[in-house]
């Protein structure tokens, strides 16, 4: 019944007015207001500052800094191996398996399409169908960066501006097609083996979405702050057309959640394995395996 109610309340609350408001605050730099906030959140949901690159509250001028912390290195090994996928982030996988069609399971009686996900992009939706996919979710608790999988090369980038339900399992339960109908951001790459997309998906509050780019050059059209914007529509950005080589190895930090919500991975048909580890209710940390590429993939027909 409680959760019943949570997820009724949500739909007449202004999602976009929230969550602005709190990226707003999250980003103040307050002093000994945001040192105790931080305290606070720590105890609240026992996060683990020992594996932080900066384990002492102090060094964080706002919670933002705090939520989006970097690790230790080493603290996340990445998986070795040939034609290995690692997993890009840490969370609770929610839903996992192989695409029915253009269709994906969000929880026991509700699943949306790649079509919707996408913004609407039916050919790049027909290059996942009968894929494979997982979603997971990022409690506050869980480190907020977000890595490639793979070996990849930026081809584009799909933004689409939606609502901001919350994405934990209650609502995921009773809310047709959140993810495609939240704020979304769909980054695709080219990889030696198949095309693959990280989806970022926003939620209540947690609106917030930047991408990250680490390679040489000063400044790329694919780096900087996506989310919280006014926008109208969805939009499309083709990344082949500039003079970069906007490549990630795999495990390197391509994105990050201004607090946190909800990645989907997806991949061609007949392209992967997922691991046995990558089931609906399991934790997963960054890094570890995802699954292989087992080389069946095809490119779909012109």
């Amino acid at each position: 019944m409680k959760a019943r109610l949570f997820v009724l309340l949500q739909y007449p609350l202004p999602h976009h007015f929230l969550s602005r408001l709190v990226w707003v605050l999250t980003h103040l730099k307050l002093g000994s207001v945001t040192r105790a906030m931080i305290a606070y959140f720590v105890r609240r949901f026992h996060v683990d500052l020992d594996e932080a690159a900066e384990p002492s509250i102090a060094a964080y001028a706002s919670f933002n800094s705090f939520f989006t912390r970097e690790l230790k290195p080493g603290v996340r090994p990445i998986a070795e191996g040939d034609k290995v996928l690692v997993c890009p982030v840490d969370g609770t996988v929610s839903q996992a398996g192989t695409i029915d069609q253009n269709r994906l399971l969000q929880a026991k009686g509700h699943d949306y399409t790649l079509e919707a996900l996408l913004g609407g992009d039916i050919p790049l939706a027909q290059e996942f169908a009968n894929g494979s996919f997982a979603t997971i979710y990022l409690s506050p608790r869980d480190y907020h960066r977000i890595h490639i999988p793979d070996t990849g090369r930026v081809r584009r980038m799909v933004y689409v501006p939606g609502r901001l339900f919350s994405v934990n399992s209650a609502t995921t339960r009773q809310v047709p097609g959140v993810f495609a109908r939240n704020e979304r951001m769909a980054c695709v790459f080219d990889t030696p083996h198949g095309p693959m997309a990280v989806v970022l998906v926003g939620a209540l509050f947690v609106g917030g979405m930047e991408t990250v780019w680490v390679g040489p050059s000063s400044w790329v059209p694919w780096d900087g702050p996506i989310t919280p914007r006014l926008i109208r529509g969805a939009k499309y950005a083709d990344y082949t057309q500039y003079d970069v080589d906007l490549t990630y190895e795999r495990g390197v930090e391509i994105a990050r959640f201004n607090m946190g919500s909800t990645v989907i991975v997806l991949f061609p048909e007949h392209a992967v394995q997922l691991d046995g580890a990558i089931r609906e209710g399991q934790p997963v940390k960054m890094g570890q395996l995802l699954g292989r590429w087992t080389g069946g993939h095809s490119a779909p027909a012109a």
